[in-house]
Protein backbone atom coordinates (compact mmCIF):
# COMPACT_ATOMS: atom_id res chain seq x y z
CA UNK A 1 0.00 0.00 0.00
CA UNK A 2 1.23 3.44 -0.82
CA UNK A 3 1.54 6.09 1.90
CA UNK A 4 -0.62 9.18 1.52
CA UNK A 5 0.07 12.65 2.85
CA UNK A 6 -2.42 11.96 5.64
CA UNK A 7 -0.34 8.92 6.64
CA UNK A 8 2.81 11.02 6.83
CA UNK A 9 0.89 13.58 8.89
CA UNK A 10 -0.11 10.78 11.27
CA UNK A 11 3.56 9.89 11.75
CA UNK A 12 4.26 13.56 12.45
CA UNK A 13 1.44 13.64 15.04
CA UNK A 14 2.81 10.60 16.88
CA UNK A 15 6.34 12.01 16.71
CA UNK A 16 5.21 15.34 18.14
CA UNK A 17 3.52 13.60 21.07
CA UNK A 18 6.61 11.42 21.64
CA UNK A 19 8.91 14.44 21.71
CA UNK A 20 6.62 16.35 24.04
CA UNK A 21 5.41 13.64 26.41
CA UNK A 22 7.91 10.75 26.34
CA UNK A 23 10.48 12.25 28.67
CA UNK A 24 10.63 9.62 31.40
CA UNK A 25 10.71 5.87 31.90
CA UNK A 26 6.96 6.01 32.61
CA UNK A 27 6.17 7.09 29.04
CA UNK A 28 8.48 5.86 26.30
CA UNK A 29 6.24 5.13 23.31
CA UNK A 30 3.59 7.25 21.54
CA UNK A 31 0.92 6.25 19.04
CA UNK A 32 -1.47 8.11 16.77
CA UNK A 33 -4.52 6.73 14.97
CA UNK A 34 -6.80 8.26 12.36
CA UNK A 35 -10.45 7.61 11.69
CA UNK A 36 -11.94 7.42 8.20
CA UNK A 37 -13.32 10.95 8.66
CA UNK A 38 -9.84 12.30 9.47
CA UNK A 39 -9.96 12.67 13.25
CA UNK A 40 -6.65 11.87 14.94
CA UNK A 41 -6.23 10.42 18.42
CA UNK A 42 -2.90 10.15 20.22
CA UNK A 43 -1.61 8.53 23.38
CA UNK A 44 1.48 7.35 25.21
CA UNK A 45 2.24 4.11 27.00
CA UNK A 46 2.05 3.90 30.77
CA UNK A 47 4.83 1.90 32.38
CA UNK A 48 4.73 0.74 35.98
CA UNK A 49 6.51 -1.94 37.96
CA UNK A 50 3.25 -3.88 38.14
CA UNK A 51 2.91 -3.86 34.36
CA UNK A 52 1.72 -1.27 31.94
CA UNK A 53 -0.43 -0.37 29.00
CA UNK A 54 0.84 0.17 25.48
CA UNK A 55 0.28 3.44 23.64
CA UNK A 56 -1.95 1.77 21.04
CA UNK A 57 -4.44 0.66 23.69
CA UNK A 58 -4.46 4.13 25.22
CA UNK A 59 -5.32 5.49 21.76
CA UNK A 60 -8.14 2.96 21.34
CA UNK A 61 -9.60 3.97 24.72
CA UNK A 62 -9.25 7.68 23.97
CA UNK A 63 -11.02 7.27 20.64
CA UNK A 64 -13.77 5.22 22.29
CA UNK A 65 -14.44 8.00 24.80
CA UNK A 66 -15.23 10.21 21.81
CA UNK A 67 -17.66 7.69 20.33
CA UNK A 68 -15.29 6.33 17.69
CA UNK A 69 -16.04 2.78 16.63
CA UNK A 70 -13.61 2.53 13.73
CA UNK A 71 -9.97 3.39 13.21
CA UNK A 72 -8.43 3.45 9.74
CA UNK A 73 -4.66 3.81 10.31
CA UNK A 74 -2.29 3.68 13.28
CA UNK A 75 1.40 4.35 13.84
CA UNK A 76 3.58 3.87 16.91
CA UNK A 77 6.86 5.65 17.57
CA UNK A 78 9.61 5.13 20.12
CA UNK A 79 12.89 6.82 21.02
CA UNK A 80 11.14 10.20 21.17
CA UNK A 81 9.96 9.85 17.58
CA UNK A 82 13.19 8.65 16.00
CA UNK A 83 11.97 5.07 15.51
CA UNK A 84 8.75 3.59 14.12
CA UNK A 85 7.76 0.36 15.89
CA UNK A 86 5.10 -2.19 15.10
CA UNK A 87 2.48 -2.99 17.75
CA UNK A 88 3.39 -5.79 20.14
CA UNK A 89 1.63 -9.15 19.81
CA UNK A 90 -0.92 -8.29 22.50
CA UNK A 91 -1.84 -4.99 20.83
CA UNK A 92 -1.95 -6.62 17.40
CA UNK A 93 -4.54 -9.05 18.70
CA UNK A 94 -6.67 -6.30 20.25
CA UNK A 95 -6.39 -4.10 17.16
CA UNK A 96 -7.15 -7.01 14.82
CA UNK A 97 -10.19 -8.02 16.88
CA UNK A 98 -11.62 -4.50 17.14
CA UNK A 99 -10.52 -3.06 13.79
CA UNK A 100 -9.92 -5.88 11.26
CA UNK A 101 -9.45 -3.43 8.36
CA UNK A 102 -6.90 -1.30 10.26
CA UNK A 103 -3.75 -0.30 8.40
CA UNK A 104 -0.45 0.02 10.29
CA UNK A 105 2.48 2.24 9.36
CA UNK A 106 5.78 0.44 9.97
CA UNK A 107 9.37 0.53 8.75
CA UNK A 108 12.26 2.87 9.23
CA UNK A 109 11.62 6.60 9.27
CA UNK A 110 13.27 6.80 5.84
CA UNK A 111 11.33 3.86 4.36
CA UNK A 112 7.82 3.78 5.79
CA UNK A 113 5.37 1.09 4.72
CA UNK A 114 1.65 0.62 5.18
CA UNK A 115 0.34 -2.88 5.93
CA UNK A 116 -3.00 -4.34 6.94
CA UNK A 117 -2.98 -5.36 10.62
CA UNK A 118 -3.27 -9.03 9.68
CA UNK A 119 -0.11 -8.92 7.54
CA UNK A 120 2.36 -7.58 10.12
CA UNK A 121 5.47 -9.71 10.48
CA UNK A 122 5.89 -11.26 13.97
CA UNK A 123 9.05 -9.39 14.94
CA UNK A 124 8.17 -7.43 18.06
CA UNK A 125 7.13 -8.34 21.57
CA UNK A 126 6.05 -6.63 24.74
CA UNK A 127 7.63 -6.97 28.15
CA UNK A 128 6.16 -5.28 31.22
CA UNK A 129 3.91 -3.09 29.07
CA UNK A 130 6.77 -1.57 27.09
CA UNK A 131 7.41 -2.23 23.47
CA UNK A 132 10.67 -3.77 22.46
CA UNK A 133 12.11 -4.14 18.99
CA UNK A 134 13.89 -7.37 19.82
CA UNK A 135 12.83 -10.42 17.88
CA UNK A 136 10.83 -12.87 20.02
CA UNK A 137 13.29 -15.61 19.04
CA UNK A 138 16.18 -13.69 20.61
CA UNK A 139 14.22 -12.29 23.54
CA UNK A 140 14.42 -13.88 26.96
CA UNK A 141 11.29 -15.73 28.01
CA UNK A 142 9.23 -13.83 30.57
CA UNK A 143 9.10 -15.26 34.08
CA UNK A 144 6.28 -17.75 34.69
CA UNK A 145 4.78 -15.50 37.36
CA UNK A 146 4.42 -12.67 34.86
CA UNK A 147 2.81 -15.00 32.31
CA UNK A 148 0.35 -16.32 34.89
CA UNK A 149 -0.56 -12.81 36.01
CA UNK A 150 -1.22 -11.72 32.42
CA UNK A 151 -3.55 -14.64 31.72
Amino acid sequence: MELRDTDRALVQAATAVAKLRCRSQNHTVAAAARTADGRVFTGVNVHHVTGGTCAELIVVGTAATQGVTGLETIVTVADRGREIVAPCDRCRQVLRDHFPALRVIIGSVEALRLLPIGELPPEHHVEDGQQNTTSPASAPAPPAARSAAAG
